[in-house]
């Protein structure tokens, strides 16, 4: 009798999950997973990062051109369930996450200098401080695509522009972004890139990098010797004497733990 109960009780219960399922949704219609090995054209064997990237930027854009001809297409006809589909799939698509893999300090290694005036890096900085100004002062409560959008130009200047003066502050706002977003590996190395690109410059960039080395990354060795480095830097500038005193007192503390543990 139990047993015949529970039955019961699983075939009620499926039925109200059935009766749940929305009507015409296309679940049936829904494209299965990929199979293991990858289908359609690849990339050639040796391809680089940059041109794989490429690739995969194209392939986005196309997609989405076509999925929007598609809810066009549909749109016109009148087919209301299959226009409902293409709609579904596009917000989808519109609310998965998509990186840029390219990290321009990176690709442009360490070796450029920020030594001539070009107008047009000028124009294309003051461009990206303005939209980065935009996105609000406060140091919590920013507009994220205004600083994902001034993200983007001071990296259009460092890629375009590779011998202008403005790279070093390019990368130093650029830094800035990339730890207001926590992604402080990315930081640290804009923030390298900065006295690598400038070796005199104003910025306090070394000290930058050894904060976040130290205190987001724990790579407390690198960030040890930068300290030291960043105690130099400031007293030429002679800016900044609350800075100098936090890294003096970095510099204590990181020595005294290493000589701890030896």
């Amino acid at each position: 009798m139990a047993r015949v109960v529970l039955t019961g009780a699983l075939i009620g219960l499926l039925s109200i999950v059935a009766g749940c399922s929305r009507v015409d949704s296309g679940d049936a219609q829904l494209v299965p997973p990929p199979a293991t090995a990858m289908s359609g054209p690849a990339k050639p064997a040796g391809a680089g990062e940059v041109d794989i990237v490429e690739q995969l930027a194209v392939t986005r854009q196309a997609y989405r051109q076509t999925l929007s001809s598609l809810i066009q297409y549909y749109s016109k006809a009148g087919d209301n369930m299959k226009l409902t589909w293409a709609e579904r799939e596009m917000a989808a698509l519109d609310a998965m996450p998509k990186y840029n893999y390219i990290i321009e300090a990176g690709v442009a290694g360490s070796r450029l200098k920020a030594t001539s005036a070009v107008a047009q890096a000028d124009s294309l900085y003051s461009e990206a401080v303005r939209i980065e100004n935009q996105a609000g002062k406060l140091m919590v409560i920013k507009d994220a695509g205004l600083l994902r959008l001034a993200l983007d130009k001071y990296n259009q200047l460092i890629r375009d522009y590779p011998s202008s003066d403005k790279i070093d502050d390019a990368a130093f706002h650029a830094a800035g972004i990339y730890e207001h977003f926590k992604d402080y590996t990315i930081a640290a190395l804009y923030y390298q890139r900065v006295y690598e690109w400038d070796p005199g410059t104003g910025y306090p960039a070394k000290f930058k990098a050894a904060y976040v080395l130290d205190t987001y990354l724990h790579r407390r060795g690198e960030a040890l010797e930068l300290y030291k480095q960043a105690v130099a830097a400031i007293q030429r500038a002679g800016q900044h004497p609350q800075w100098r005193q936090y890294a003096e007192n970095r510099i204590a503390q990181l020595t005294k733990s290493a000589e701890t543990v030896e």
